[in-house]
């Protein structure tokens, strides 16, 4: 891979691992977070609160002219967990705002004002829950589902001018933000390592498939959710929900 790729939540987790193994690739990588990743002489970060649209407003500018881009990762994205009527409207706003209203304003963006190379991929990073619903996260779920949604939509507009429009479907990583929102006794030895969810993203991206979904296990849960949706839901229930003691946001 060559080229500079755009990186948002780059500064842990899955988005972590994704920055590192780019640069390790010698691309150009932008990453927008709150916090600074670890530097780099190829890495520009840019600060940006991508839950707040005012400070999106504010970095467009500085995203735009570090670009155009042969590869952007639209990853950015945080849950909340629990009781939905013990957990403020405030949070539900900054979680939809983040999850969805930004990466699909972004991706719009780049697309009008022409910072997207001709052959570049555009990565949403949606949640298995697209496929099983998320008892205990239901707001998290929609915010994701939609992101999947959208996605699928643009793809052929974004193909007509020369842009891959891919959707990723991870199931939960072995990051902190996954352990903070975990039920009580969930074993985190189940989940996948960011390095692999990102070395699959990237394998995918190579391979030009337009949707990812990393890890055996994480297929299977895809496909039983097609397949009987109402059982997997009542799984999940049962799996997480049930054995939520808190909430998490």
């Amino acid at each position: 891979m060559t080229g500079t790729a755009l990186v948002t939540g780059g500064a842990s987790g899955l988005g972590q691992a994704l920055v590192r193994q780019l640069l390790a690739k010698d691309m150009h990588v932008v990453c927008v977070d709150l916090v600074p990743p670890d530097t780099h002489a190829n890495l520009i970060f840019i600060k940006c609160d991508l839950a707040d649209r005012r400070a999106v407003n504010i970095g467009w500018s500085a995203i735009l002219a570090a670009g155009p881009y042969d590869l952007v990762v639209l990853n950015a994205g945080v849950s909340a967990t629990g009781q939905f009527e013990s957990i403020p409207a405030e949070v539900y706003r900054r979680l939809i705002t983040l999850n969805t209203e930004t990466p699909i304003r972004m991706a719009s963006g780049l697309m009008r004002e022409a910072a997207l190379r001709s052959g570049a991929q555009l990565v949403f990073v949606s949640s298995l829950s697209h496929f099983t619903g998320y008892p205990g996260a239901a707001v998290y779920a929609a915010s994701k589902d939609a992101l999947a949604v959208y996605a699928k939509s643009i793809r052929a507009a974004f193909r007509n001018r020369g842009v891959s429009v891919i959707s990723m479907y991870p199931g939960p990583l072995r990051t902190p933000h996954a352990e903070r929102h975990a039920p009580a006794g969930a074993n985190a030895s189940r989940r996948m390592q960011p390095n692999e969810a990102a070395l699959i993203l990237l394998a995918g991206t190579i391979a030009g498939d337009k949707v990812i979904i990393p890890g055996i296990p994480a297929k299977l849960t895809a496909l039983a959710g097609r397949l009987f949706p109402a059982t997997v839901t009542r799984w999940m229930r049962r799996e997480i929900f049930q054995k939520l003691d808190r909430s998490v946001f």
